[in-house]
């Protein structure tokens, strides 16, 4: 057995990074039950912690909250049909009438049990591709790099947009955004004017931190609908440990949806939610009783629930070996790795084996901890559904003021915060998502230095992006994603009914 296995395997296992796991899966069933929190906001909260945290624990307490919050999010959509999170949609569709019929812990139990093995098999994917996935990458020089980064920009642009344009234009602001402050190879400034505080850049943290957090506070300043909900379902949903009878009836749904979400996850821009749909699609086709989905069949919870926490998993393994992250959670995890100067990529099981193959690892022990506090704990968990919005939201916008400041002592960054809260409105109320937005903040800086070194080296010569194998196969990608993503859009168009 390699070295930096032992050494990832032994650091996952410190105390530090076990309680840390524990307490992120904690944390995550939390952020995942409530409405109006997302997966995305709650890691953007614990962000001022990476500074005062070593890399191994920040991560794993990151990747507690990634794998738990996935889990959680079926809670509310089970008991409440309120989802928790997008991907916990298609769960409610057979979570909620089986809760009706007072069977909310069966339904649970199957979602935390299809949860959990749809972690393993991510894990196991995870654990066999990433590292065969990062030699493979050793080979890629500044063009591929530049064409490989290209190609994550364009299938986000694609694929996590209903409108390309509106994605693309997403992206370009990301860019533009990432222009500001010094130019990386001669230093001069660029579009600064004149202030000193733009020197520096606009640190992609805070943009983060406003894009995600702001608009999900106005958000809860609507009626509260879980309030509601909770008044009038039943606090009893019985035993949540499933029986063997339901785990061997859903054993193929539980198989589909772990295999899909992994290879969606893998993929930049597919997504949790697109994982849960399709898997529950499937399960749907091949199941024996198809009449019973959406009255309450427990294949229909199975299916996408392995899906959306499969996706967490391979979501990971771009993340890791190529530098290009396969969600927005993903992108803030690259954020918080290079603060610690960690980049992800092919070079960090090279240089930094132990700590990649501890990421690994500790995303093995956030999916234990994650079955073990769910059916342990569920009882209590569903309480802090009933959280009053007027303690819960308050907090959350200080903690992000103090966060926003923490990153450079600097109430400039709160004031970037702000700004990128309303660009974050302007964008929701548009329609224009901000995942490219936010991927162009990440990977900007890499994509600009891969072009100039490449063009310097080549004296020039754009064909040098042409010439490269793998930097051709990344561009065809590109347009494929393009064109595939344009065509789908005119046929949805129209497929649209008129008047």
């Amino acid at each position: 057995m390699s070295p930096d296995v032992i050494a990832g395997f032994q650091q996952s296992i410190l105390p530090s990074s076990l309680m840390a796991t524990g307490v992120g899966a904690l944390i995550g069933l939390v952020v995942g039950m409530i409405p109006g929190m997302t997966i995305s906001s709650g890691i953007i909260i614990l962000l001022p912690l990476t500074f005062v945290l070593e890399p191994n624990v920040s991560i794993a307490l990151f990747l507690g909250l990634y794998v738990a919050g996935m889990t959680g999010g079926s809670f509310s959509a089970i008991l409440l049909n309120i989802p928790g999170t997008p991907s916990a949609s298609a769960t409610a569709m057979d979570g909620y009438p089986l809760s009706k019929r007072g069977e909310g812990g069966r339904a649970l139990g199957i979602s935390i049990s299809s949860s959990f093995f749809g972690g393993i098999v991510s894990f196991l994917c995870l654990l066999m591709i990433a590292p065969a996935l990062a030699n493979l990458a050793l080979e890629f020089k500044a063009p591929d790099l530049f064409s490989l980064i290209f190609f994550g920009l364009t299938a986000i642009c694609s694929f996590a947009a209903r409108s390309f344009i509106k994605g693309l234009l997403s992206a370009t602001i990301g860019l533009a955004i990432v222009t500001v402050g010094q130019d990386p190879v001669m230093a001069t400034e660029r579009f600064t004017f004149g202030n000193a505080d733009l020197l520096g850049g606009i640190h992609f943290l805070t943009a983060m931190i406003g894009l995600f957090a702001i608009p999900q506070l106005v958000d809860n300043l609507k009626p509260d609908a879980v309030a509601e909900a909770l008044q009038r379902s039943s606090a009893k949903f019985g035993s949540v440990l499933p029986k063997m009878i339901d785990l061997v009836r859903v054993k193929i749904a539980a198989v589909i949806g772990s295999i899909t979400g992994t290879f969606l996850g893998i993929l930049p821009g597919a997504g949790g939610p697109i994982a849960a749909f399709i898997s529950y699609d499937y399960a749907k086709k091949i199941s024996k009783k198809k009449e019973t989905f959406g009255d309450g069949n427990v294949e229909g919870i199975s299916a996408p629930e392995s899906a959306n926490n499969a996706v967490a998993g391979g979501a990971l393994v771009p993340m890791m070996t190529l530098g290009i992250p396969g969600d927005p959670v993903t992108a803030i995890l690259i954020g918080a790795l290079l603060i610690h100067g960690l980049a992800p990529g092919p070079l960090l099981f090279i240089e930094n084996g132990g700590f990649a193959y501890g990421i690994i690892f500790s995303y093995f022990w956030a999916n234990i901890f994650n079955l073990i506090i769910a059916l342990c704990a569920i009882r209590l968990l569903v309480k802090v559904l009933a959280t009053p919005k007027i303690l819960l939201m308050p907090t959350i916008a200080v903690l992000c003021v103090v966060g926003s400041y923490a990153l450079r002592n600097s109430f400039f960054d709160v004031y970037v915060m702000l700004f990128f809260g309303f660009v974050g409105l302007a964008m929701r109320w548009l329609d224009m998502p901000v995942v490219p937005l936010l991927l162009a903040l990440v990977l900007g800086p890499q994509l600009e230095e891969h072009l100039r070194v490449a063009l310097t080296a080549s004296r020039g010569d754009v064909t040098i992006f042409f010439t490269s194998p793998f930097s051709l196969l990344f561009l065809c990608l590109s347009v494929v994603s393009v064109v595939w993503s344009v065509w789908l859009e005119r046929r949805h168009k129209e497929t649209e009914p008129t008047g």
